[in-house]
């Protein structure tokens, strides 16, 4: 796989989540902080006002989308200075794939799609530690229509779900975040703030070497090979990887091999001798020497002691404030969890939103 496909391959776990509301003014939530995840926010209707929790209030207008990568917290209102209601985060509790909801108002109503990824923070890939706490991008015309395009469709399914809904929405989540990720690297280059793996990414000498490591990881690459698949000499290449990459290039290639063992480790029952070979290592022993060395343990060990994957069906949801102030303890219908909000019909029972976004 391309780089892009391989950093979301590794870092994701379980099935993200995703709802779409409704709201009428006067309204106002708050999201908390959720560790190891990542949310996205997108003005379908109306506008509404992002509250950071350090900063000024941030103004959002209809398609409008606010990625949030390392799961800070933060609230969303109609307006600055309304009241937000508070939330507490139950992540075990069981919900869906999607939701819809509404908070009934006698003011201008506001559609939001939100949704929430679980990501392994452990061993996170530079491209997302490199990412600011908020991502914001406006809605302008021309600009991104593979991610409008996809908000659209998303919207579409949660709104009227029809058979094959479930498959369609998990898909469409995970194209919706490949398509945030590569507007807000295809922004930084346009504005000429690119630095880092923003750059990286974008340099088609360095990006044509990360291309070939990732889409063949078990190949015995050279800096010399690396170089020649750039168009460069084989000390310029490894000058410009280092400076865009923050690393020598055959020591990226022996950290993304380990990454990829260490998920294969986790998420299957391969052989360590095939897990050897598919990241590169000709011998079992040296690739459990180099596996020990940079994560701390033998390879056998860290299958063993590392946390399995979240099943799918296993909920991130919240456990929402009620109307009248109480807490409403696990969610029991579609739209109970993201704060004050009501299920709308009987097609509606037993769906929880996802909290972090």
């Amino acid at each position: 796989m391309d780089v892009l496909s391989d950093v979301m391959a590794i870092v994701r776990t379980g099935r993200p989540r995703s709802a779409r509301v409704e709201w009428r003014a006067p309204w106002g939530q708050r999201f908390p902080a959720v560790p190891g995840s990542a949310g996205f926010q997108v003005i379908l209707q109306g506008g509404a006002w992002l509250l950071p929790p350090a900063g000024d209030p941030v103004q959002l207008y209809v398609g409008d989308v606010v990625f949030f990568p390392h799961g800070h917290g933060y609230a969303l209102a109609d307006g600055p200075a309304t009241p937000v209601a508070e939330v507490a985060c139950d992540p075990a509790e069981e919900g869906s794939l999607f939701a819809s909801a509404s908070i009934d108002g006698p003011g201008a109503t506001t559609v939001t799609l939100c949704g929430g990824y679980r990501l392994d923070a452990g061993r996170a890939h530079p491209v997302l530690r490199e990412l600011p706490e908020m991502i914001h991008l406006p809605a302008r015309l021309g600009h991104h229509p593979e991610l409008r395009a996809a908000v659209d469709l998303l919207a579409a399914e949660i709104t009227a779900p029809r058979l094959g809904a479930d498959t369609i929405v998990g898909s469409l989540l995970d194209t919706l975040l490949v398509y945030i990720l590569r507007a807000w690297f295809t922004a930084e280059r346009e504005h000429c703030q690119a630095g880092g793996w923003a750059a990286a990414l974008g340099d088609p000498s360095v990006s044509a070497a990360l291309d070939a490591m990732h889409r063949d990881p078990d190949h015995p690459w050279t800096v010399q090979e690396l170089g020649a698949r750039a168009g460069l000499s084989r000390a310029a290449f490894s000058r410009r990887f280092t400076a865009l990459v923050g690393q020598p290039p055959l020591a990226y290639l022996t950290w993304w091999r380990l990454a990829t063992a260490a998920r294969l480790l986790r998420r299957s029952d391969a052989s360590l001798g095939e897990i050897a070979a598919r990241v590169g290592y000709g011998s079992e022993f040296a690739f459990a020497n180099a596996f020990k060395r940079e994560y701390g343990m033998p390879p056998g060990r860290y299958r063993r002691e590392a946390c399995p994957v979240p099943p799918d069906d296993t909920a991130w949801s919240t456990r929402p404030a009620h109307p009248d102030g109480e807490g409403v303890g696990p969610a029991r219908a579609r739209g109970e969890g993201l704060g004050p909000v009501q299920a709308r019909g009987e097609a509606a029972a037993g769906r929880a939103l996802p909290t972090g976004a």
